[in-house]
């Protein structure tokens, strides 16, 4: 049959895509073919809820004696890196998944998840940073979009999901060598300290949500997708195994691709850890001892994961304080790499620390510092409002006010005004904030000094009475800012095409019971 130019592009963009894996993929003659996701939070819950739910030591034991331990996490310095931890003792568990074969996994095992055939990959497609904050009450799925095109320690820029393999190659085939890499690529994106690691296997999900039984989810409309094999009618639907194994791979027929089946895996762990939480669950030692042993036989963790002192963070948290979030981007493009056609998620590398800190809170080492004196502050401003002179006005502004300020510069055009500072100097970024009146500290470890980033929401500095009447700052004769410095190294040579992406809600969402989703 005579292929269009639609299905020849397609191919190409397949091929492109699989050059930039370091790992082969293996023939498979599964009936559909679709993608590779695994949600892997509800394991950890599991664990932390055994404990959490008082039950008896053999029980714990059980679940612990299963888990598999790796040095996954790179040795600290730890007077540097608890200068850079952006929120103290709150707890960022970095969760994998994958469709790497568990150790004993049979033929049986693998013909539930329709890839007998399949030797595996280890290209991670499921990346979630789960923030659990000092005090427990609460908990923030951070997803990140597996063709996140970000660099890659060593490697240059590559999607996301890449640095696993690309870590593991590099250490002779060591998974904690793979983990490393991917631990260190999320923390210089996201700025967050990663505390521990967890890796499970499409196996483990599907035997966890098998031994938990039917989940209930609810759909705005009727779905069907020959991909995945979703076929779910409008309004709630109990599904098996297999079905939340469709659900949740879903990605053809939405309309924003994989940014949608991110919505689609949050809304799913939400609804599972309420199921979870429920008293048929947690006051079923049968049920869940079979859930237990479900997350424990296919889980890998960093060799200093404490689930007992975890739980006991988490002891007060309920469905609905957990809260998912996915980092901000601007759109799904193609891009050309190396004259081939690749489908990317272009993530808003400017909105990142903002997007974090309004997930995490201020830092204790911020809110606890007093503002220090104007005459004692020095820092910069850059302009990221796409207003010509914006810099250079509130350069004077601030000098007027007393505070030691620098040349002005320019910065990519960013929607909300920052100061942005290095540990160490809160006071001098308080000083700021005071006389910028919505201006967002953020803690940045990259920095030097303090920086006022100016951004397109009107935030200005306030000179006097008559500068509260506005939040405009003054152009009237505006000066010339110097030009923005290159930014990424080795960018995309060309964007083809692309779909927009909405920026994520303030705080992430949470979703109540019963809530259905598109």
């Amino acid at each position: 049959m005579r292929r269009g130019r639609g299905s020849l592009r397609a191919a190409r963009a397949r091929r492109a895509e699989e050059a930039l894996a370091p790992t082969p993929r293996h023939a498979r003659r599964r009936r559909r073919p679709v993608p590779r996701v695994v949600p892997v939070a509800a394991g950890v819950l599991v664990g932390l809820l055994v404990v959490t739910a008082g039950y008896a030591a053999t029980s714990y034991q059980r679940f612990s004696g299963g888990v598999t331990r790796v040095d996954a996490i790179s040795p600290r310095d730890e007077g540097t890196d608890e200068e850079a931890d952006l929120d103290g003792t709150a707890q960022n568990i970095l969760l994998v998944g994958d469709d790497h074969r568990p150790v004993g996994a049979t033929a049986e095992d693998l013909a539930k998840i329709s890839t007998q055939d399949d030797g595996g990959a280890e290209n991670t497609d499921t990346m979630i940073v789960l923030h659990v904050p000092a005090d427990g009450a609460s908990a923030t799925m951070i997803s990140f979009p597996r063709d996140s095109w970000v660099p890659v320690p060593g490697h240059g820029e590559n999607k996301l999901n890449a640095a696993f393999a690309l870590g593991k190659r590099d250490g002779g085939g060591d998974d904690a060598a793979g983990a490393r890499l991917l631990v260190q690529t999320v923390e210089q994106l996201s700025g967050l300290r990663i505390d521990h690691y967890v890796r499970v296997s499409l196996l483990g999900f599907y035997d966890v949500v098998e031994a938990l039984g039917p989940v209930e989810v609810c759909l705005n409309q009727a779905v069907k997708d020959r991909w995945s094999g979703v076929d779910l009618p409008a309004g709630v639907s109990s599904l098996d195994a297999s079905q939340a194994l469709a659900f949740v791979r879903q990605r053809h027929g939405l309309p924003r691709g994989d940014l949608d089946r991110q919505v689609r895996q949050q809304y799913f762990l939400s609804m599972e850890a309420r199921q979870l939480l429920s008293a048929g669950t947690l006051l079923n030692p049968v049920k869940l001892g079979r859930v237990l042993d479900a997350v424990s036989g296919s889980m890998e963790t960093d060799a200093d994961l404490d689930f007992v002192q975890l739980a006991g963070q988490l002891r007060h948290l309920r469905p609905d304080a957990i809260t998912s979030a996915t980092v901000p981007v601007l759109g799904t493009p193609t891009i050309r790499v190396g004259g081939s056609a690749v489908s990317i998620v272009q993530v808003d590398f400017a909105a990142m620390p903002v997007f974090v800190q309004g997930l995490v809170g201020l830092p204790a080492a911020y809110t606890d510092t007093p503002a220090a004196a104007p005459s004692s502050t020095q820092l910069v401003v850059t302009n990221g409002s796409g207003r010509g002179g914006a810099a250079a006005e509130a350069s004077k502004g601030l000098a007027a006010l007393g505070f030691d300020v620098g040349e002005p510069g320019s910065a990519d055009v960013t929607t909300t005004t920052t100061v942005r500072y290095p540990a160490g100097s809160e006071g001098a970024a308080k000083a700021v904030v005071e006389v910028v009146p919505g201006a967002v500290p953020v803690v940045d470890p990259s920095a030097t000094g303090v920086t006022l980033v100016l951004g397109t929401d009107g935030v200005a500095v306030r000179t006097g009475a008559d500068a509260a009447a506005s939040d405009a700052p003054v152009l009237d004769a505006p000066a010339s800012d110097p030009p923005a410095s290159s930014v990424p190294a080795a960018a995309p040579e060309e964007a083809v095409e692309g779909t927009p992406a909405p920026s994520p809600e303030p705080g992430g969402t949470t979703y109540a019971a019963g809530a259905c989703i598109n």
